[in-house]
């Protein structure tokens, strides 16, 4: 492979390279894509609470967040997009050279229906929409009109990306997993107004119905799929709908126990564990096309889904029946169209494509685990240029 500034020129058998007497030469066991994480939160918490938005200042989150963006460069993690958060702000930063990070490609604020998943359901709601006027992570939109208004404001903003709650949540208290939220119309208007503007929309979905009317409105990406079966499948396969599971989030919380959880947010998340990784297994046989993303959201390395913790998904992806080739493809080949018309050139070992690449000692191929620990890291590319090693911690 040959790299010539931040592209790829050739990529090949040794034999057939053409010949570069001045290049640099770096030998390695394996050279990869680098990973994406098709879904993450730049928010700067400690704790698994979205609480912490209305009580640690943003100043304060936002450094926390560009440490988070550095430990997930430094796993590997070439290209991120945040699901809601500060993302798309932060990317600003990033492209202007001020904080080291991965290719970013922002959300905005979380769209939600009032008492949706996006909702602070113990804020009284005059607050809430306060907090949301000034923090920017998560918007109450309710009606044709309002969603509409919701979208070209994160827009207006610079988002690459629109994020819809179509079905409530785990990690919030009233609403249920596998409820509908937005109305058929209220998807429909989201995703015209998206597509108006070359962007694409991703739909956290736990249940059926919201699954099949996300579907059916020409969402790009279903966030999580937990209740998925062969009719979503199937639908989703035919339309092109991406699914980015995100088991790491579930995962590792129901390893850490309930913690800050309250008793209804811990109660549906150990019902829906085993339902989870079932239905990745089934997408995957069913031929659904999987993007990797983890859910990470805090900024304590050891707690759980924590930046920098993001390759332990593949091998939850091999878990639920992908191949390690299979797992490594839905982190690198297939993330890019998770952001639909604007998807980037990258993710594949391609000429022409973005010098995002990996260079590891021994074969993620044959052993998932190699990408799980950033010592086999030996290079991280980024658009041709080596990141700088720094410590992790």
């Amino acid at each position: 492979m040959i790299l010539d500034g931040a592209s790829i020129t050739y990529a090949g058998s040794s034999t057939d390279a053409p010949a570069t007497p001045t290049a640099d030469v770096v030998v390695a066991d394996t050279v990869l894509p680098g990973l994406w994480d098709c879904h993450a939160h730049l928010v700067g918490l400690m704790a698994m609470s979205l609480g912490g938005l209305h009580e640690v200042p943003i100043a304060v989150r936002a450094a926390r967040a560009t440490k988070d963006l550095e430990r997930a460069l430094h796993a590997g993690i070439t290209s991120v997009r945040d699901a809601g958060g500060m993302g798309v702000l932060l990317a600003r930063a990033i492209n202007e050279g001020s904080i080291p990070g991965p290719n970013l490609y922002g959300a905005g604020a979380i769209l939600s229906t009032t008492g949706g998943h996006g909702d602070l359901h113990d804020l009284p709601l005059d607050w809430f929409h306060d907090l949301s006027a000034r923090e920017g992570t998560l918007r109450i939109c309710d009606g044709i009109d309002a969603c509409i208004t919701a979208v070209r404001e994160q827009l207006r903003i610079g988002a690459d990306i629109i994020k819809i709650c179509a079905s409530g949540g785990v990690l919030s208290e009233r609403d249920h997993p596998i409820h509908q939220q937005f109305t058929d119309a209220e998807m429909r208007a989201i995703v015209e107004v998206a597509g108006m503007a070359e962007r694409t929309v991703m739909a956290h979905c736990h249940g059926k119905p919201g699954m099949m009317a996300a579907i059916e409105a020409g969402v790009g990406t279903i966030e999580h799929g937990t209740y998925l079966d062969d009719e979503v499948c199937d639908a989703m396969r035919e339309r092109g709908t991406i699914l980015v599971p995100t088991r790491l989030i579930v995962s590792e919380l129901i390893a850490a126990g309930r913690g800050p959880l309250s008793a209804t947010m811990w109660g549906k998340l150990v019902t829906t564990n085993e339902r989870h990784r079932d239905a990745v297994a089934r997408a995957h046989e069913r031929g659904v096309t999987i993007a990797m993303g983890t859910d990470v959201a805090l900024s304590r390395p050891d707690g759980p889904a924590a930046w920098g913790n993001q390759p332990r998904e593949l091998l939850l992806l091999e878990a639920a029946g992908l191949s390690p080739l299979a797992a490594i493809e839905a982190a690198t080949a297939n993330a890019p169209a998770t952001l639909g018309p604007r998807a980037p050139r990258t993710g594949q070992l391609v000429a022409g494509y973005d010098a995002d690449i990996l260079t590891v000692d021994g074969d993620p191929t044959a052993d998932l685990s190699v990408l799980t620990d950033p010592t086999n890291l030996t290079g991280i590319y980024k658009r041709g240029e080596l990141v700088t090693t720094v410590e992790r911690g």
